[in-house]
């Protein structure tokens, strides 16, 4: 995509052709990661037809939006308001939750700070396969580790948050089963350490590949971006490198359980990976929100503004 600035984000046209070489799955994810990304900070609503615009700068037809909307639908993460013969869709109550607690780690300026205690949620009632699995997957979105196919383990998440979002997943029975505790490091001799709890909880060699192919795929776009000086980049090409980077980066947290530096090996590529994401997307904004007041709609065709949550992503104080 040739922007009206001259500055050719190669990177970014590769990174969109390599994406389109996957599943029609990550049309949905694709989708996902433009409404926490773009919609959710004006209000959580749009406009179909402005939603397929929209997607169609990111190589998907309007088929495809159409029906991956439909299967979010479904999947309760969003829902539909009529307004004459157009449509709005919006985030669910549960969308909203999700999409906001996930805001909450991709923005952050650092990783969290940590106070030195386990978060553990026991599984102490007979679970059959399909349900175990149910919560198995509900846990793992929320970043926790598995020590045994019973116990599952965090660092620092918010254990009456975990319940919640059980509870949201459709898993309230489960509850009475499932014991939450938290736990210190006894500091005996002798004995197993932190380091071995993280080991055995996540595999971190998976994830640390997936910063570093992050790393080498939006490092020489800030590099183009960059070498632009002052120059306006066009806003479609903006919104579009920043749409795919969250997407990637976004994908990448999913399986992050964001474990404080202690519990991280040395240079750790999860750190340089935010910073790149950082420094990018602060020089994306502008150019791609200019975009976005031209392009975002509702259905009767009310512009909704940007918040001020915008300001306060990636902000040192988050």
């Amino acid at each position: 995509m040739q922007a009206a600035s001259g500055i050719t984000l190669a990177t970014v046209q590769k990174r969109l052709a390599a994406l389109h070489q996957q599943s029609r799955v990550a049309a949905g994810s694709l989708i996902v990661s433009v409404f926490g990304d773009a919609v959710l900070p004006r209000g959580g609503g749009i406009w179909l037809g402005s939603l397929i615009g929209l997607m169609e700068v990111l190589g998907l037809n309007e088929r495809l939006v159409r029906t991956s909307v439909f299967r979010l639908v479904k999947d309760e993460w969003l829902q539909t308001q009529v307004h004459g013969r157009r449509s709005n869709y919006l985030l669910t109550p549960v969308g909203r939750r999700r999409f906001e607690e996930a805001s909450a780690h991709i923005y952050a300026a650092r990783a969290p700070q940590w106070d030195h205690r386990w978060r553990l949620v026991s599984v102490v009632g007979e679970l059959d396969l399909r349900t175990r699995e149910a919560v198995r997957r509900s846990m793992a979105w929320q970043g926790f580790g598995e020590l045994s196919m019973e116990v599952f383990v965090h660092p620092s998440a918010d254990l009456g948050a975990c319940m919640e979002s059980l509870q949201s997943d459709g898993l309230r029975a489960v509850l009475p089963k499932l014991l939450p505790l938290m736990a210190n490091h006894a500091g005996l001799g002798n004995v197993g350490t932190d380091a071995d709890m993280v080991q055995r909880a996540w595999n971190l060699n998976h994830l640390a590949q997936g910063y570093l192919e992050f790393g080498a795929t939006y490092q020489p776009v800030l590099d183009e971006v960059q070498v632009g000086g002052g120059k306006r980049l066009d806003g479609a090409t903006a919104f579009l490198a920043r749409a795919l980077m969250i997407h990637d980066y976004r994908r990448l947290l999913l399986r992050d359980p964001e474990l404080p530096a202690e519990l991280l090996p040395s240079l750790w590529p999860g750190e340089q990976a935010r910073a790149l994401c950082r420094t990018l997307y602060q020089r994306l904004l502008p150019d791609s929100e200019a975009y976005l007041d031209q392009q975002l709609q509702l259905a009767d065709g009310a512009v909704p503004a940007a918040t001020a949550v915008l300001e306060l992503r990636f902000a040192t104080q988050t």
